[in-house]
């Protein structure tokens, strides 16, 4: 339950609070980014010894295992083996590599800048628990000691309420901070138990601030306010709006600051469906506007300039599971699956949830009655079908969200129970798809028992 008592507003405290958080936060990125740099330098050397040991053993013995650099093994607290993934260094980029110069997007927010001194960063393979506002976190820690789970994605903002004791002056003005959690006991106690912490944020879906800043939030041509019905007939945040972008960085930057070792942007989209008024959205002469999708493509650029490129913090978003198979809903959200990974975003986690597909989904020439019921096959179809794209040289590594919850809602006949097999069966089907990561979602926090190995059960 949210505590009134816990609200924040703008005084004295905030600004005292804000210059002691800017000075830790300062203190601890550097000391990230020289952990960062010698842990990188160390494991550069590791592979180049570990790579002479394997040639001179396969020089003399052509028939000997190699050494799998990918992962290792370790024995957990109930005296299981437990495979457990080995960093991997990554050199951020220099220049925009993958997506060509748009000049269009340059004339309205200016060229890209790229770090001055850019920070190699670790990519993790994450196999993830959500987990809200670090609910049920005893319970979560017990299941991933004795599994394949290694990390946890917390909520640092959902929308329009920001759930960290933050500094940040947005947040504050806005008036919607109620801290949920300790951010700091959250992250040490993760670390204690060798569990990374995903920091996400919600980002456009933000009515508050869109209220209280309604120059940044998506307007008719005569400068009015717009509501969607489709979601929730609230107000939305502009996403060509850099003010906004700045805002959701800065969350970011902070909670980076606290230790977080990733950040995840949920909702970078644009809102969907009609207006209640019937007026359609302006954002200036249509010849002078980037797509919708170069919007969201800019913002995940620049985020990653300032957040991985900069920090060394793995940058990760969240897209609809619908964009990954229809183009077409991929340019009214803004997501286009074909590009969206190019951005250098370490990242993309799309939601296939089978139960949010339509009765009689058709995938890859197959017909899906009950997509719901389907858990192997509606997650294997989906990625075989996106990997068109997703094997494109420099795209983000594919992280899907999977169904954790039972969709009763869909109506009797149309559903089944998500327990430990179907959950684990969603897992199977992206490894068969040639995946191996994934992020487990249950709203309420609460996941059955097991492994969560797929095919390695």
């Amino acid at each position: 339950m949210i505590n009134d008592n816990k609200r924040y507003d703008l005084n004295d405290y905030k600004r005292a609070r804000k210059m002691e958080g800017e000075r830790s936060k300062a203190k601890v990125a550097a000391l990230q980014r020289i952990f960062l740099i010698l842990l990188c330098v160390s494991l550069m050397l590791a592979l180049i010894l570990i790579g002479s040991i394997v040639g001179k053993k396969t020089a003399t013995d052509p028939d000997a295992p190699l050494i799998n650099l990918k992962t290792t093994t370790a024995a957990t607290a109930s005296g299981t083996m437990e495979t457990i993934p080995t960093p991997t260094p990554t050199v951020p980029f220099t220049v925009e590599e993958y997506l060509p110069v748009n000049q269009i997007a340059d004339n309205y927010w200016g060229p890209l800048i790229p770090a001055e001194n850019p920070v190699p960063y670790i990519h993790n393979e994450i196999h993830a628990l959500y987990i809200s506002s670090a609910e049920n976190l005893d319970a979560c820690i017990e299941l991933a000691n004795n599994s394949e789970i290694n990390a946890f994605v917390i909520d640092l903002k959902e929308s329009g309420v920001v759930y960290f004791d933050t500094t940040n002056e947005t947040a504050l003005q806005i008036g919607y901070v109620y801290v949920q959690y300790d951010i700091d006991e959250v992250v040490q106690k993760c670390h204690e138990n060798n569990i990374l912490v995903i920091g996400r944020i919600v980002c456009f879906k933000d009515p508050k601030l869109a209220e209280t800043f309604p120059d940044r939030a998506i307007c008719d041509s005569a400068g009015n306010m717009l509501y969607f019905p489709t979601e929730g007939s609230n107000a939305f945040a502009s996403p060509y709006d850099s003010r906004n972008w700045d805002y959701y960085i800065s969350l970011a930057e902070e909670a980076i600051g606290h230790g977080v070792d990733e950040i995840q942007f949920d909702y970078v989209r644009f809102p969907t469906g009609s207006t209640t008024s019937g007026a359609t959205p302006y954002f200036g002469i249509e010849s002078e506007v980037p797509s919708k999708s170069e919007a969201i493509n800019r913002f995940l650029q620049t985020a990653r300039i300032r957040i991985q490129d900069t920090l060394g913090v793995p940058l990760g978003a969240d897209i609809f599971g619908i964009a990954v198979t229809s183009s077409l809903d991929g340019d009214i959200l803004g997501q286009d699956w074909e590009t969206v990974g190019l951005s250098g975003v370490d990242s993309l986690c799309p939601m296939i949830y089978p139960s949010h597909y339509a009765l009689g989904t058709m995938l890859n020439g197959a017909v899906y009655e009950t997509p719901d019921k389907e858990p192997y096959a509606m997650m294997y179809g989906v990625l075989t079908n996106g990997r068109k794209y997703s094997d494109q040289e420099g795209y983000a590594t594919v992280r899907p969200y999977l169904q954790a919850f039972t969709a009763a809602y869909i109506g009797a006949g149309n559903y089944m129970e998500y327990d430990y097999t179907a959950i684990n069966d969603q897992i199977r089907g992206l490894q068969d798809a040639g995946f191996s990561e994934f992020i487990l979602w249950n709203a309420e926090v609460q996941y059955p028992n097991g492994n969560y190995g797929g095919n390695n059960d």
